[in-house]
């Protein structure tokens, strides 16, 4: 889901040795895939002959399980619960606490282009619109996260909100704590992420 992010900010810091691996973007719906194919892509990273890894994600509800995999690797990841916190930055993030987020759907740019594909037909909202109110009845706003100043992406975001019958806010946030991260990781080694 942060693949077209951590290529950006590579081209844009001149990380061209970095070598990026991508898992399936859908096991943000099956957290409990994430830490597994995260050990087998640091196996097959480390038979590759790469030393040095960062893993690209942040908790994304894993409940630890992926801490514990980068623990017995020796392998750090992208800190924080999850991208939400680390493109508004994890600092500011757990300082406005649930007050200002405990009602709050977000959206990245990544949401925002895959929406449809990524959200409303997984969950069947294509099919059963009635189900919004059981899924997103709770929330009260769509807060798009923005990490590129993309109109195009913002209409999107926008229309996804009235879709989901939510308040629309826009925040252009950047890559927040993805950028420093990467440049930290990639500081003068070979790295695959």
């Amino acid at each position: 889901m942060i693949a077209r992010e951590i290529l950006d900010v590579c081209r844009a810091n001149g990380l061209d040795h970095v070598s990026l691996t991508c898992l399936p973007a859908d096991y943000h719906h099956h957290p409990e895939r994430i830490a597994p194919a995260v050990d087998k892509a640091i196996e097959r990273a480390r038979a590759d002959g790469f030393e040095h890894i960062l893993v690209g994600y942040a908790d994304c509800g894993t409940g630890g399980m992926l801490d514990r995999v980068c623990e017995r690797h020796g392998v750090e990841r992208i800190a924080g619960p999850h991208c939400f916190s680390f493109y508004i930055g994890n600092e500011a993030f757990a300082a406005a606490g649930d007050d200002e987020y405990l009602t709050t759907f977000f959206m990245t740019d990544f949401l925002a282009r895959h929406f449809e594909t990524f959200l409303i037909r997984p969950l069947g909202l294509d099919r059963h619109p009635e189900l919004r109110d059981a899924y997103f009845g709770h929330y009260t706003r769509l807060l798009y996260i923005a990490q590129t100043d993309d109109p195009v992406l913002t209409a999107n975001a926008r229309a996804a909100a009235g879709r989901l019958g939510l308040a629309f806010e826009r925040r252009l946030t950047g890559h927040g704590d993805l950028a420093a991260a990467l440049r930290s990781a990639a500081a003068g080694t070979d790295k695959t992420l």
